[in-house]
C-alpha cells in the first residue's frame, strides 16, 4: 500500500472483510494535489457504481461527507437505504463532523436489519 498522510488509515482491510466499501468520487490523484485527477472519467465509474448498489442492493448505508459526495448520493434511493450526510471530515471541515454520530447511527441501522455492526 502506497504512503499515506499521518493520521489516515493504512489497512483498511479489515473493514472490508466486515463489508465496508470506501469510495472516493475520484479514484486517483497525482502525489500532493488534490484534485488533479478530477474530470478524467472516474466521476462517471464511481457514479454508475453508487448507482448500481442503489438499485440493486438492498439497506446499504451511505455516508456521504462533504458537498461533492452530497451530489454523487443524489440518486440513492432513500427507501431502500440509510443515507447519512455531513461536513467531510477533514481539517479544513470537520467541526462540521464532529458530533454527527454516523458510526453508531449506521450501526443501529444494521443492527435493526439484523445484520452485524461494524467495527470502526
Amino acid at each position: 500500500m502506497p504512503a499515506v498522510s499521518r493520521g489516515a488509515i493504512r489497512d483498511p482491510s479489515r473493514w472490508a472483510q466486515q463489508g465496508l466499501l470506501l469510495l472516493n468520487a475520484t479514484l486517483t490523484v497525482r502525489d500532493s494535489a488534490a484534485g488533479s485527477h478530477q474530470g478524467k472519467g472516474w466521476e462517471r465509474f464511481t457514479d454508475a457504481a453508487v448507482q448500481a448498489l442503489s438499485r440493486e442492493r438492498e439497506g446499504i448505508v451511505f455516508l456521504l461527507w462533504g458537498n461533492y459526495a452530497r451530489q454523487k448520493g443524489a440518486g440513492v434511493d432513500r427507501s431502500r437505504h440509510l443515507v447519512l450526510e455531513s461536513a467531510h471530515p477533514s481539517p479544513l471541515s470537520a467541526r462540521g463532523f464532529f458530533g454527527c454520530r454516523h458510526f453508531s447511527k449506521a450501526n443501529a441501522y444494521l443492527e435493526s436489519k439484523g445484520r452485524a455492526p461494524i467495527d470502526w
